[in-house]
């Protein structure tokens, strides 16, 4: 992937430039600005940028923080991730799996007659597909990617798809995943069932485990981050999503996300853009949100 840079006036272009390039710059802006002004606070501020945040990194980055890097030291948490002005102190929580149905494969002809691992694959994706899920608290499914196969005259040997699930509810999150390990299992029964057969077999690899949470809209952290924006005069905008921030608070930590500033647009996209003007107040946020948390 090609992450060089161009600017047209304040938009500035390139994968990644917003989310989370825009995190990045603002903690090194805060950094910067407590050094420049010799600012002083009663309580020690750790800076940190870490990896694996998106996708089937699955937190690597902060689950080492907490579990090895700064274990039992931390007592408050902020993450700086994305663009805008919003307040993220619910997270929503996901179960990612890669699922693999295996089979002894053969020719299209010749073999005809054993299980196919695609079509059990097609049945535990239709299955997938029919899943009925609460509309509050919000729980999503979707297979993302599928695979598999060697050419068209060919019964597989393997078939795989990645599975994600989601909901900021744990509860909700755990009844849609037995409901996807059901869906899966009654695929590979009625693929053996079919040609009368036990050759096939299944692998459901947890490849990502985000925990729900959330720090309630009364606590001490969420009112900080909302006094420190409305002192600024800037729009108060709490919201959902699954960010660092999970992992702390699935450990009992008082833990949000505050937006970056500025605006931008095509997020995981190779055009993703960042319109920089006014970013400053998603920095000046920051600055003072870190140094009215910084308390003993």
């Amino acid at each position: 992937t090609n992450v060089k840079t161009t600017q047209e006036g304040t938009v500035i272009k390139g994968p990644g430039i917003g989310d989370d390039c825009r995190g990045l710059a603002v903690v090194l802006a805060v950094i910067r600005a407590l050094k420049a002004g010799n600012v002083q606070t009663p309580g020690t501020i750790t800076f940190v940028g870490n990896v694996g945040e998106e996708g089937l990194g699955d937190l690597r980055g902060v689950k080492y923080l907490f579990d090895e890097g700064l274990k039992g030291q931390v007592d408050r948490f902020v993450s700086i991730d994305g663009t805008g002005l919003g307040i993220t102190h619910i997270s929503v929580g996901s179960l990612r799996y890669r699922v693999t149905f295996k089979g002894p494969g053969g020719h299209s002809y010749g073999a005809f007659g054993m299980v196919n691992p695609i079509h059990a694959l097609g049945r535990a994706m239709a299955a997938i597909g029919d899943f009925q899920v609460p509309n509050e608290p919000k729980t999503t499914f979707n297979v993302g990617r599928i695979g598999g196969g060697t050419s068209v005259n060919s019964i597989p040997f393997e078939a795989w798809m990645e599975v994600d699930m989601r909901s900021a509810d744990q509860a909700s999150l755990q009844s849609l995943d037995a409901k996807f390990h059901r869906a899966v299992d009654d695929a590979v029964v009625t693929e053996n069932a079919r040609w009368n057969s036990r050759a096939l077999s299944v692998d459901k690899a947890l490849v990502g485990n985000r925990p729900a949470g959330r720090a309630p809209a009364t606590s001490a952290i969420v009112q900080a981050a909302v006094s420190v924006t409305r002192a600024l005069g800037f729009p108060v905008t709490l919201d959902e999503g699954s960010t660092d921030a999970n992992y702390p608070q699935s450990l009992g930590i008082p833990a949000i996300t505050v937006d970056g500033g500025g605006r931008g647009r095509g997020a995981h996209a190779l055009d993703e853009l960042f319109d920089t003007a006014d970013s400053w107040q998603g920095t000046q946020r920051a600055l003072l949100l870190t140094i009215a948390l910084a308390q003993p």
